[in-house]
């Protein structure tokens, strides 16, 4: 199974990159963002799961409801992007569960910074995808932890893809600066071996954020984002079909898993 999803945020990354945006600005890059990934999923008849920040499901109820009426699944970004107290949390939960009349059950931590497991499983959550299990200088350093999905503190472990042997990260970042064509080679041996893909983007890769005067990103943050992004991914789609590749939200895999890890 592909497990495709979506961290929808406030689109705070410019601050990493020195650039003031405001919040109202940070909105719409990614109510327009998620627009565009919806409907590119609807025209595929594949569902995916969005990890959301309360933030933002706060200012933006109406994307909450299209997302749950399409068949996806909402899940925990935490309460803010760039402020995380333990007690976000139970929190975000919450207030997402009671914006969108549903039961959320996993969690993701931004920017897949640490979170302390036990607090996660307090707050409720089946499952934490937090996990980028690979090196990348001044990010991550994760290379000590399972490559693929494990039981901790009482919650699934769902790290996100990375290749066997070397841990080549399957992330936004490889997407957008691989070529297709490899990165689709990179992803049948992951598959192959794993028996699922755990990949995750962003709304704003949807999006205009280059040139560099924009955002001050730089190019391999910006390169293959807006159209490119989408014609990418919708390619990645269609290959998968063709390949005999199922996607499905990440609680329907937790619970395929769940039930053949106690068969």
């Amino acid at each position: 199974m592909i497990l495709l999803s979506f961290d929808i945020e406030e689109f705070d990354m410019p601050f990493e990159y020195n650039r003031e945006i405001s919040f109202e600005q940070q909105m719409a890059v990614s109510r327009q963002g998620a627009e565009k990934i919806l409907q590119l999923l609807e025209r595929q008849a594949v569902h995916a799961t969005f990890y959301m920040t309360a933030n933002f499901a706060q200012h933006a109820p109406e994307m909450v409801a299209k997302i749950v009426s399409s068949g996806h699944e909402l899940a925990s970004h935490g309460f803010y992007h760039s402020r995380f107290e333990p007690k976000h949390l139970k929190e975000s939960r919450d207030l997402l569960e009671k914006t969108g009349n549903i039961t959320v059950n996993g969690y993701r931590m931004a920017r897949m910074m640490p979170v302390p497991e036990e607090e996660v499983q307090k707050a409720g959550y089946r499952y934490n995808s937090s996990i980028n299990p690979t090196f990348l200088p001044g990010r991550y350093n994760k290379l000590k932890e399972p490559r693929t999905v494990f039981l901790r503190s009482g919650v699934w472990q769902l790290p996100t893809s990375v290749t066997p042997l070397f841990r080549f990260p399957l992330f936004w970042l490889a997407f957008h600066n691989l070529p297709l064509r490899l990165y689709r080679c990179l992803a049948r041996w992951t598959y192959r071996k794993d028996g699922y893909l755990n990949l995750y983007f962003h709304p704003w890769e949807f999006m205009p954020i280059g040139p560099k005067s924009a955002y001050n990103f730089p190019p391999y943050v910006t390169r293959n984002t807006d159209g490119k992004m989408t014609e990418r991914l919708e390619k990645l789609i269609v290959w998968a079909k063709k390949s005999g590749y199922a996607f499905g939200t990440t609680n329907d895999f937790i619970d395929r898993h769940t039930a053949s890890h106690h068969a």
